[in-house]
């Protein structure tokens, strides 16, 4: 299977399950793990599109994981999502004080959630990651920003690559039977965003290595 239909097929998987967390809502709204499945959804489709429907749909997690807190604010599972989709808005702006504000309040999500569930190995991995966020914001974007690091990394001109988010495999396990499940069943991917905070070091060294001498005096 190539790249795009499996793209295509996940994209509609998640649409699906973002369909069906809202149809749910409306029946019961104040159940916090399908709150924190819709921000789920909305998490995984903002790698669709271009960068300002990215901000608009990890908003809109923003919007829902919080609302999830709000109802159950010991919900490691919505903490830890939170955090992933603060520190992704981050990385796409380039306002480094707006971004600071982003990577704080993601810090404050992962370390809430290490609280409530104390040796889980994604928390405390993505709670070490964000600490060093900022720098690597700071280097990605004196680079040339995400767009320039998808185009050298993926390839493709910059009219196709500007505009397009660097994939963030925030995947999770629970779409499918998810009303029988019981929360702590809820498990994302290891990697999370930490697979772009490395293809993005490895970038960031790429445009280190790639700078032209300063002309002769």
């Amino acid at each position: 299977m190539d790249a795009a239909q499996n793209d295509l097929e996940r994209l509609m998987i998640f649409e699906h399950a973002r369909m069906n967390a809202e149809a749910e809502y409306a029946k019961n709204p104040t159940d916090s793990d399908n709150l924190t499945r819709w921000g789920g959804a909305l998490l995984e489709l903002s790698q669709f599109g271009d960068i300002n429907e990215s901000k608009k749909m990890l908003k809109d997690a923003v919007s829902k994981l919080t609302e999830a807190l709000s109802i159950n604010p010991a919900k490691h599972e919505a903490l830890w999502c939170l955090g992933n989709a603060h520190t992704a808005s981050a990385f796409l702006t380039s306002d480094q004080d707006e971004a600071k504000i982003q990577f704080d309040d993601a810090f404050q999500c992962f370390q809430t959630a290490v609280e409530e569930c104390p040796g889980n190995e994604h928390y405390l991995q993505s709670l070490a990651s964000c600490a060093k966020a900022p720098e690597l914001h700071k280097e990605i974007h004196k680079h040339g920003g995400l767009g320039q690091a998808q185009q050298t990394l993926g390839g493709g001109s910059a009219a196709s690559s500007s505009a397009k988010v660097m994939h963030i495999p925030f995947i999770w396990s629970w779409i499918e039977g998810s009303g029988k499940k019981k929360s702590s069943d809820l498990k994302y991917d290891i990697f999370g965003w930490i697979i772009l905070a490395v293809g993005l070091v490895a970038w960031v060294g790429m445009a280190k290595s790639n700078v032209p001498p300063p002309p002769p005096r």
